[in-house]
């Protein structure tokens, strides 16, 4: 949790920063699919290269709900707002980073602002009359926000016709509130893994890393079967050469590996097993599989935080990611099949 420089001036205002994207059993699972993508020729490169993303939604996400002085709860929950809603204008005008927010705030003198937000994709407005706060010496309505997410994650597979990407497995999702982070503009940046954090049971280990200055991609879309963009470096140093889709129907139990990052030697190819394959209408979670390198259990313990989007290979062809880790035993977890995650492409990049 970072705190903004400008918390003086509105104490309740806050900036979170997520180093690490979540892959925890129980997160939410939900349909994703789109169009379905002919797979029969298609080739893809592997990744397991780590990647950063930071996401901007486009207005200020509240996150949660304080009191003021002199009111027993918040005047922006009075006013009906809700964790979640996405602020975008005050009185009119657009609100782009916590500054606006916090001028707008103390500009207003205590009278009724109009708060424009976003909700399940709707505009509404609500009317919030900010409280002063003698201890602070300003007007406060009651809320924290964010206006923007960062994590890291691994790159499932690169579309060498186009140079789309699809990583993670799995939506970048609010910690507060649980929904999914809508896309504005988002950048994909190189990332520098320098060691991870072993899992054990009960804790969910995690990736090691730090954010490069160098953009290498722009992000388009954030949904329940991952992340999907287009990468702009054309230096990409793949762990194999492509290789074909495997259709979900022809995933089978047994011996397969992952591509992952767990320190600065890039990525690095880690024996599993592949059991319970699902038939269920479940998005996310598809199989199980079991780490049974060695060296992985080791080092990381298993499935690791930062892993999300690994790919999975078997007999020759990507067949899915690593998606979540049991948290009573990391040296399991879920994994999404490659088809599901094809499928909630945007059109534009297939």
């Amino acid at each position: 949790m970072i705190k903004n420089k400008s918390i003086k001036a509105f104490s309740l205002v806050l900036v979170f920063i997520f180093l690490i994207l979540p892959i925890l059993a129980d997160s939410v699972s939900a349909t994703c699919k789109d169009d379905n993508v002919d797979i029969s020729n298609l080739e893809l490169y592997p990744g397991g290269m780590p990647f950063g993303v930071r996401i901007n939604s486009g207005g200020l996400t509240v996150v949660k709900f304080a009191e003021t002085e002199g009111v027993n709860t918040s005047p922006a929950f009075l006013a009906g707002i809700k964790i979640g809603d996405i602020i975008t204008k005050i009185n009119g005008k657009e609100i782009k980073n916590i500054n606006d927010f916090i001028d707008e705030i103390n500009n207003c003198n205590g009278k009724p602002i109009d708060v424009t937000i976003i909700r399940n994709n709707k505009e509404y407005n609500f009317i919030i009359t900010p409280k002063f706060s003698n201890k602070d010496n300003c007007f406060k309505t009651g809320i924290w926000v964010k206006d923007s997410t960062s994590g890291i994650g691994t790159v499932t597979f690169v579309n060498p016709k186009n140079n789309s990407f699809g990583g993670l497995g799995h939506a970048i999702s609010d910690s507060q509130s649980g929904k999914i982070i809508p896309v504005s503009r988002g950048m994909v940046l190189n990332v520098c893994i320098n060691g991870v954090n072993r899992g054990k049971k009960g804790c969910a280990g995690e990736l090691r890393g730090s954010f490069l200055p160098k953009r290498i991609g722009t992000l388009t879309k954030n949904s329940e079967c991952g992340v999907f963009g287009i990468m702009s470096c054309s230096t990409i140093a793949f762990p194999e050469n492509k290789l074909k889709v495997c259709p979900m129907d022809e995933v089978v139990e047994g011996d397969a590996y992952i591509w992952c990052t767990i320190d600065e030697k890039g990525p690095q190819k880690f024996s599993i097993k592949i059991f319970d394959i699902s038939n269920n209408n479940s998005e996310t979670k598809n199989f199980k599989v079991k780490v049974t390198d060695e060296k992985l259990l080791e080092e990381a313990g298993g499935i690791v935080q930062g892993m999300s989007g690994s790919p999975i290979i078997q007999n020759g062809r990507i067949i899915g990611a690593i998606t979540h880790v049991l948290i009573n035993d990391p040296t399991q977890g879920y994994g999404i099949f490659i088809e599901n995650m094809l499928n909630s492409m945007p059109e534009i990049l297939k």
